[in-house]
């Protein structure tokens, strides 16, 4: 399945929701099957500048493909970087950088999250991107 496969699964399946309340529900509930970092992976380095809640992510480049887990202490976030993995999960370095993430616009994501949510979802996104750069080279 291609990034836009995966980001249109994702927009058809918000598209079922009329209330935001029950979308805010369903991306919680996705955050139970996020991808978990180790606990001994959760250090310093591998936490995302400008979140409001602690968000570990970690990424590694296997055969050309890049594999992410990640952890939050805040439910929503979980969701969040859980449909950020669900997108770019699997897929190669370059094609994870130059990703655009266009489902959180087409789902009304980021105009839903406070200001400070909203900004850790940009810095969740940059991360993302730049380990993919760094794999690349």
């Amino acid at each position: 399945m291609t990034i836009q496969e995966k980001e249109q699964e994702i927009i058809d399946e918000f598209a079922i929701y009329d209330d935001w309340m029950d979308k805010y529900e369903y991306i919680i509930e996705l955050g139970k099957d996020l991808p978990l970092i180790k606990e001994q992976l959760k250090t310093d380095d591998r936490l995302i500048k400008g979140c409001q809640s602690q968000v570990w992510l970690n990424a590694e480049c296997e055969n050309n493909k890049m594999k992410f887990t990640a952890d939050s202490d805040a439910i929503i976030t979980k969701g969040i970087i859980a449909l950020l993995i669900r997108v770019v999960n699997d897929e190669s370095p370059a094609d994870v950088a130059k990703s655009e993430f266009k489902f959180i616009s087409e789902i009304g994501l980021q105009e839903h999250l406070s200001p400070t949510r909203s900004n850790g979802l940009v810095s969740m996104v940059k991360e993302m991107k730049l380990n993919a750069l760094k794999a690349a080279k």
